[in-house]
């Protein structure tokens, strides 16, 4: 058989089978929607919604990630480049990306405020790491391995009585009060992973401190977008937000879901949630929008990006997993450009399909990795 009639034939399957020519094994089609909808040709995630159609580092390093499960290194290589040239002054090895981009004032383009933000950084660091071991690609595990020594340099401090800590961002987050920490940017499968790829730099401690982020605050149950580490130790309320738990401390549900059932931690964070799936529950799987963390008061029936982000802990009552995968999909086709909500779809329905999991050491073992050949 000649190239040109083995081209054709392969072709031919391909379009019987209902799937496209430059589709990779393992397409993920939410992904790919995705994509299509907040993805600029050059490789820019936009929030079409922002006055400025900003874009933020974390929604590129989540757009890495959903590029990975999805097989898909196009765009993957695409949204590299386009960070690396846009918020890290074109060499991520010397710069932590800038956490936003936009349109300023004069009605010029480009970094609106230089300050990294450190969980767009940790999973920027993750995605390549796996993107090297999964695409068996040196320089994406050399660019892992420089991000994360900038990491642990620029934005990680020693709290006194909480050890070695990751600080929303290198400046900004410090005062005579204490420290303002955030557990939803400390998943710990990312820190498992970045530990288990570079053990003894320092990893493991973090693990630690970002566990206790995650339940100490969590008093009635409920993760607080932000808490306050005081100097002479403990947390307190950031009583600036009114200790709310809302669009931050929804993704602390979604990591800790997430994590594998064999990971040591994950069954202490499931106990410390479990108000927050109970509350859920008790609203037909609609977790609630804001809550205040002192008293457990909730407000507001959440939107659909919240009821994904709660499939994970949910998963374990079917019937009420089911009832909430119905309501993520029939509010997300009535809101396709809403992007904060369609990316918490995108990791809580993904993971609900199998799409993705992540091992016991961080590892994310995507679908397509079973099913393609490499």
């Amino acid at each position: 058989m000649t190239a040109g009639w083995r081209a054709g034939l392969v072709a031919v399957l391909l379009l019987l089978s209902g799937t496209s020519a430059a589709s990779p094994c393992g397409a993920w089609p939410d992904w790919e929607t995705f994509a299509r909808t907040f993805m600029s040709a050059d490789g820019r995630i936009v929030d079409p919604h922002s006055p400025r159609r900003h874009t933020v580092s974390e929604g590129q390093a989540y757009a890495l990630f959903f590029a990975l499960v999805g097989n898909d290194r196009t765009r993957f290589d695409r949204l590299l480049q386009w960070t690396e040239n846009n918020l890290s002054e074109g060499d991520l090895t010397r710069h932590l990306p800038a956490w936003h981009w936009g349109r300023a004032d004069d009605g010029t383009w480009g970094v609106l405020d230089r300050n990294p933000a450190s969980d767009a950084d940790l999973w920027i660091a993750y995605a390549l790491a796996e993107a090297g071991r999964l695409w068996d690609e040196r320089r994406y595990r050399v660019l892992s391995a420089v991000l994360a020594r900038h990491i642990l340099d620029e934005e990680v401090a020693v709290l006194p009585g909480l050890g070695p800590t990751l600080l929303p961002a290198p400046v900004g987050f410090v005062s005579d009060e204490g420290w303002r920490l955030n557990s939803s940017y400390v998943p710990l499968m990312l820190l498992r992973r970045l530990h288990d790829a570079r053990p003894g730099q320092g990893w493991d401690a973090l693990i630690e401190s970002s566990l206790r982020i995650n339940v100490e605050p969590a008093v009635h149950g409920f993760a607080p977008d932000w808490v306050l580490w005081r100097r002479e130790g403990g947390f307190a309320p950031d009583t600036r937000l009114a200790a709310a738990g809302s669009y931050d401390a929804i993704r602390t549900y979604l990591w800790a879901g997430m994590l594998d059932a064999a990971d040591p931690h994950r069954a202490a964070l499931v106990e410390a949630f479990a108000p927050m799936l109970a509350r859920t529950r008790a609203a037909e799987g609609i977790p609630p929008e804001r809550v205040d963390t002192r008293s457990g008061v909730a407000e507001n029936a959440g939107p659909f990006g919240f009821v994904a982000a709660l499939l994970p802990m949910a998963a374990a009552e079917p019937t009420l997993a089911q009832q909430m995968r119905r309501h993520v999909e029939q509010a997300s086709a009535r809101s396709p450009d809403h992007y904060y909500s369609q990316v918490l779809r995108l990791f809580g329905t993904g993971w609900h399909e199998q799409r993705y999991r992540f091992e016991p050491d961080g590892r994310v073992q995507p679908a397509w990795l079973r099913t393609c050949v490499r």
